[in-house]
């Protein structure tokens, strides 16, 4: 790792913000953002600006919830994300997204990926299995609603992501480490 041999592939992750669980809706998949969650959402949108980030690609769940945490994103950022909406995201395995992420382009070199958990804590913990820094202990512990993770994947292609690889978490932001009253986690 880290020779500069190998091409490096940029994977972050966003679960969704905070829902309402008050409302009564007849799918899951209709469930909105709570107002705890309206606030984390621009509040990352607001980080991700203070940080410049840029994402080649931007895939996510159509739900509800990510459509409203990405209005709320887009909001703090002062820009569109524009993302690619795939149903097979939503409540998706960790397998399953490992599918989407081969399936990405090659020109792709930084992809940001919008969905739920398990899925997304699961696809973090196994591409970051040999990681030991303290950043993915953090993460070990849980994956809060509206935490923004960066994965640099030692890969030429996205077709070679798969478990068990050698990734290393860079960034594993939660609401609460940008503001104190957006705590304590779900």
């Amino acid at each position: 790792m880290g020779s500069g041999a190998i091409a490096t592939k940029r994977l972050n992750l966003l679960r969704h913000a905070k829902s309402s669980w008050d409302d009564p809706v007849e799918r899951d998949f209709d469930r909105p953002l709570n107002g705890r969650g309206h606030r984390a959402a621009r509040r990352m949108g607001e980080w991700l600006k203070e940080q410049q980030l840029q994402f080649d690609s931007v895939i996510a769940s159509p739900a509800l919830r990510i459509r409203q945490t990405i209005e709320g994103v887009e909001s703090g950022l002062g820009r569109k994300l524009s993302p690619v909406f795939d149903k097979r995201i939503y409540m998706a395995s960790a397998a399953s997204l490992f599918d989407i992420l081969r399936e990405t382009p090659d020109s792709v070199e930084t992809l940001l990926l919008i969905g739920h958990n398990p899925g997304l804590e699961d696809l973090l913990l196994l591409a970051t299995e040999e990681d030991v820094s303290a950043l993915r202990a953090e993460a070990e512990i849980k994956y809060p609603t509206a935490t923004f993770a960066t994965i640099e994947l030692d890969v030429e292609s996205w077709a070679a992501a798969e478990e068990h690889m050698p990734g290393r978490l860079t960034a594993f932001v939660r609401p609460r480490d940008l503001d104190s009253t957006l705590g304590p986690d779900d």
